[in-house]
């Protein structure tokens, strides 16, 4: 039988869920009804209105949760005040926007809770499909996909009653490796490479943003190996998810990764889904 969450992260899961629905509401406003100026930020990666509108909804609804939170667009917070954060949300409010921009449909939205440096709770909202992704410690991980369809008003036992559990996608027949759209390193390629040798038939699942890990977090592909750079907003979310579905990421020499680091800039890392662990 399924753990019951306390109604403390019950309310915490519901909350990220609401917000995470109506930025990405706001996203599509701009998506499909305006033409949008590009910025190109200091560390050279794009930002547009929509990032900037879905910053604002979400962070002020989190607000009334009093719990502080590092959101992309606000990553000037200094380390010297949030490092004695115990507790925090860590935001990303338009993943993919480098797919935003390519209209190819693939952006997230990613609410993460992080508790002394870990993970616990994500929720990964995909607009354009309308599907939620969402997980819990201790309380597993799930996927509504026609989410807007349940309403706006969602309790917590109807929310679980109305999702699938993950992973929910059968066991493949050979190992399914995630490969980014926008983010193909030679050693990625040269991992994939080395699967092969070792697993035999080896196929590929392209996907872009932060859909990369609900794939793995969902069973429809085995590993996900991340060669090159991510911010630590990217994928705590995802990590969440897949964490609470059975899987597991690491970063490459197997240990653990940590967040609220002094430096925001993740290490590489392999994710891997409870399949690829059996």
């Amino acid at each position: 039988m399924m753990k019951s969450p306390s109604p403390f992260y019950r309310n915490l899961v519901l909350t990220a869920i609401d917000l995470s629905r109506k930025a990405g509401l706001d996203i599509l406003d701009v998506y499909y009804h305006s033409d949008f100026e590009i910025e190109i930020k200091s560390d050279k990666s794009p930002l547009t209105i929509a990032d900037k509108r879905s910053h604002i909804r979400i962070v002020e609804g989190l607000e009334n949760t009093e719990i502080p939170v590092l959101s992309e667009e606000s990553a000037g917070i200094t380390y010297e005040e949030r490092k004695h954060w115990d507790r925090f949300w860590l935001v990303d409010p338009l993943d993919g926007t480098k797919e935003f921009i390519k209209k190819n449909d693939e952006f997230t939205v990613n609410i993460a809770l992080i508790e002394n440096g870990k993970p616990v709770l994500g929720v990964i909202y995909l607009p354009v499909f309308d599907e939620m992704y969402f997980g819990l410690k201790g309380t597993g991980s799930f996927r509504i996909p026609a989410f807007k369809e349940l309403g706006a008003d969602l309790e917590w036992e109807f929310l679980i009653d109305s999702a699938d559990k993950l992973p929910s996608a059968s066991k493949g027949s050979n190992v399914r490796v995630v490969a980014s759209r926008s983010h193909l390193s030679a050693e990625t390629q040269e991992f994939i490479d080395n699967l092969k040798s070792k697993y035999g038939e080896v196929s590929t699942v392209a996907a872009g943003s932060s859909l990369k890990l609900c794939l793995i977090a969902e069973g429809r592909a085995e590993i996900y190996p991340r060669l090159g750079p991510t911010m630590e907003w990217d994928i705590a979310a995802g990590h969440s998810i897949i964490s609470a579905a059975g899987g597991s990421i690491y970063k490459r020499d197997g240990s653990e990764l940590e967040y609220n680091k002094e430096n925001l800039l993740n290490p590489w890392f392999i994710a891997r889904s409870k399949y690829f662990l059996e």
